[in-house]
């Protein structure tokens, strides 16, 4: 079968939607020709967790999150933190978030997220086995770490509820989850460890998927931002940088969190606000962390990846900006002996620490899908803190919706043009 000469895709955005997006797109017979305004050094995915998750079944625009956010809002040392602001985006975004935080959407959404992750996983093990990709991908699952009683019953109401949509999950005791971690004392009162999840070495994935794409062909055109689109009878004849024009068949746009800026120009309404969340490694040697694991009440995630431990986490909400926030990452080293008490983590000098932007949509779902305005683009973003997870299979639909073939999963409740 040829599966050469597809047509010309160009891709806006080389963050993990971008690359994957190309991977497969190259692999089933399209040009592609990749566009980001920056030099692909400093994309979100690059610095986060590395969390393949599963256990993610219950979008961010979940009801608790309605009164735990209120809380935490004016502490800047919180999990999550709204900066305050005048900006309409925000309120209006805000006010979006809050109607989606029902019940009634959190369980409709449930069973969608779960094929979702669960397809990317599948991929993940698929591209682990290829020539000239590996990317530490290990499946020793996600602990869930617990030092109170009411978070240990939300943690477990929640399990319970991932458990009957299938999902291989077990209940742990504070005994049981030390006996898996013999190497560091941990101060918790149980966990519920995710066997359903994994996790990888980011930085590793990124390079190989860029050297593959540039391998097979692909054109890069960087630290070129998009200005406009030439748009005819419906469709985007071409994509306007500073210097050019870019012709094509097809445009995928991503965009992470340049996603509203690039739809404006293209017509469309699609909300994502920035979350800014921050990390940072240290070594994983003396008291050896084994499993990857989020610290509940602290909502930490700590990842052993290529040697060392990545400490990462907090939720900002407000305009992108390069302001490093100290006080949120002094709130990730303050919780880490909590959780550890044998680590004495020290707050890392500024150079150290990684900061990047979530590209976060008003009801927690992302936008995957063709315009309705707009024939010929295809919208993949606002994937939140689930960049990562959902990278493969993002990418894989992509080619999908491309080639006109059917779906690897049902996307009907990412419709990007739902705000519309």
């Amino acid at each position: 079968m040829n599966v050469t000469n597809k047509g010309k895709a160009t891709i806006i955005g080389g963050g993990i939607m971008g690359l994957t997006s190309a991977y497969y797109l190259l692999k089933s017979g399209w040009q592609v020709t990749l566009i980001d305004k920056g030099d692909l050094s400093d994309n979100c995915s690059q610095g986060n967790a590395g969390m393949i998750v599963p256990s993610h079944f219950i979008p961010l625009a979940a009801p608790g999150m309605i009164s735990k956010g209120i809380k935490w809002m004016f502490d800047s040392r919180s999990p999550f933190y709204v900066k305050p602001s005048l900006d309409w985006g925000l309120v209006s975004w805000g006010l979006k978030f809050m109607k989606s935080a029902t019940p009634a959407n959190v369980e409709r959404a449930a069973p969608y997220l779960r094929d979702y992750h669960l397809l990317s996983k599948q991929l993940y093990e698929d591209l682990a086995k290829e020539e000239g990709f590996d990317f530490g991908l290990e499946e020793k699952g996600i602990l869930m770490l617990y030092k109170t009683e009411k978070a240990g019953e939300e943690e477990i109401h929640v399990a319970k509820d991932g458990q009957k949509l299938g999902l291989d999950i077990e209940m742990l005791t504070k005994e049981q989850v030390q006996a898996i971690e013999p190497n560091i004392k941990l101060d918790v009162i149980g966990a519920v460890h995710y066997h359903c999840d994994a996790h990888l070495y980011p930085t590793a994935l990124f390079t190989q998927l860029l050297k593959y794409i540039k391998s097979k062909g692909a054109e890069l055109v960087l630290n070129a931002k998009v200005k406009g689109f030439d748009i005819k009878n419906g469709e985007i004849k071409g994509v306007q940088t500073e210097n050019k024009t870019i012709e094509g068949d097809l445009v995928i746009m991503t965009g992470g969190t340049w996603l509203p800026e690039l739809s404006k120009l293209a017509g469309l309404s699609i909300p994502v606000m920035p979350g800014k969340g921050y990390s940072f490694m240290e070594p994983n040697s003396e008291h050896k962390i084994e499993h990857p694991a989020l610290l509940i009440e602290a909502r930490v995630a700590v990842t052993p990846m290529n040697g060392q431990v990545r400490f990462g986490g907090t939720m900002e909400l407000a305009a992108v900006n390069d302001n490093i926030n100290m006080n949120r990452v002094e709130g990730i080293v303050n919780s880490i002996p909590q959780y550890y008490p044998e680590l004495n983590v020290a707050v890392p000098a500024k150079e150290r620490i990684w900061y990047g932007f979530r590209p976060c949509s008003p009801d927690g779902l992302p936008y995957l899908g063709y315009s309705k305005k707009l024939k010929n683009l295809i919208v993949a973003g606002g994937h939140g803190m689930m960049g990562i997870s959902l990278g493969p299979a993002t990418g894989k639909m992509v080619a999908e919706l491309a080639n006109k073939s059917g779906l690897s999963a049902d996307i009907k409740l990412y419709n990007p043009e739902r705000y519309n």
